[in-house]
């Protein structure tokens, strides 16, 4: 299923969504309704969702099976409804599509998880960097640190370019999300404890993030507001064969900037669910993948991100994340 957290534009209704065909979407709480289910309710919140476990999820595919009979009888999609007169069924154009977790309860960055990535970091020539000695970032265990869960926005959403930073830049990466409380995982249990996949583009100051890590902390220029698209939904895990050999593409203006493969990262998905579960996971949290080489920063004349500028962020069997740049309201 690819699920999401929607809000229909004209109403301001709040929807848990879920994809039934390109353009068309499935009000779950509404269908869940119609098949007459009362043992409990589908909320409209993706994380409040998760936290229902098998029981939500089966309840999901239930009334998302029963929208897709219906419409395959012919039933027109706008006279869909359940017994309280809610629609069933939305066209995309509708809906404002939130964050595939509009809220998670914490977003763990993992850092430099690419060799690609860590061998362009490592030849990075601004002075502000090469201070930093990236050659010695060493793999004895994941890396990272945390971002505000403030800072997700949807698919088509504007990202404004603080006023604090003169160097924006984008790095695709693979969103993991958990759908169980996990703690203490070993690695051959890990896949239990995820819920589906998004796309997640890691939006950074690198002018700011230069100076917290001179200080070695990493925070604003990580996590300001806008700065983490996470979408355009989540599919859950049972769409995949293997979510470690996705193809991942970054288009800058339609320019392929970044392009590589779920199977280049150092530490897979399994490991970093465990070392993460090292600290309590729960329903709704992310954890990212890290990112491929190919960010401006990485590059010998960088033209950093302006506004009108347009990224596309594509993860074979998960879909595109898009985002526009825009200059921030005074």
């Amino acid at each position: 299923m690819k699920l999401v957290t929607s809000i229909a534009i004209q109403t301001k209704q709040k929807l848990l969504a879920a994809v039934i065909e390109e353009g068309l979407f499935a009000d779950l709480t509404a269908a869940h309704l119609a098949l007459g289910a009362s043992e409990f309710a589908l909320p409209a919140d993706m994380r409040e969702f998760l936290f229902t476990g098998e029981q939500g999820l089966a309840a999901a595919r239930a009334a998302l099976d029963h929208v897709r009979a219906k419409l395959s009888s012919g039933v027109k999609p706008e006279t869909l409804l359940s017994q309280n007169r809610a629609r069933m069924v939305w066209r995309r154009e509708e809906l404002q599509l939130l964050g595939a977790v509009p809220r998670p309860g914490k977003i763990i960055h993992t850092a430099v998880n690419f060799r690609s990535h860590f061998s362009e970091l490592s030849g990075w020539k601004a002075p502000e960097w090469r201070a930093h000695e990236w050659g010695k970032f060493h793999y004895e265990h994941p890396t990272g640190f945390l971002q505000a869960p403030s800072s997700v926005i949807g698919t088509d959403g504007q990202i404004r370019i603080p006023r604090f930073t003169k160097q924006l830049d984008y790095e695709i990466e693979l969103a993991i999300i958990i759908g169980r409380q996990a703690k203490y995982v070993r690695q051959e249990d890990a896949m239990n404890y995820v819920a589906g996949f998004a796309v997640f583009n890691d939006v950074s100051a690198r002018d700011i993030q230069a100076r917290e890590h001179a200080n070695k902390v990493v925070m604003l220029g990580k996590s300001f507001d806008g700065s983490c698209p996470l979408g355009p939904w989540l599919v859950t895990t049972e769409e995949f064969v293997d979510p470690q050999a996705l193809h991942m593409v970054l288009k800058l203006n339609g320019e392929i900037r970044q392009d590589a493969s779920t199977a280049d990262m150092n530490y897979k998905i399994r490991d970093l669910v465990s070392w993460w579960s090292n600290t309590t996971l729960e329903p709704g949290d992310v954890i990212t993948s890290g990112s491929p080489a190919g960010v401006i920063a990485g590059m010998e004349n960088p033209v950093w991100l302006k506004p009108g500028d347009r990224i596309e962020a594509t993860i074979d069997g998960i879909g595109t994340l898009t985002s526009t740049i825009a200059a921030e309201v005074a």
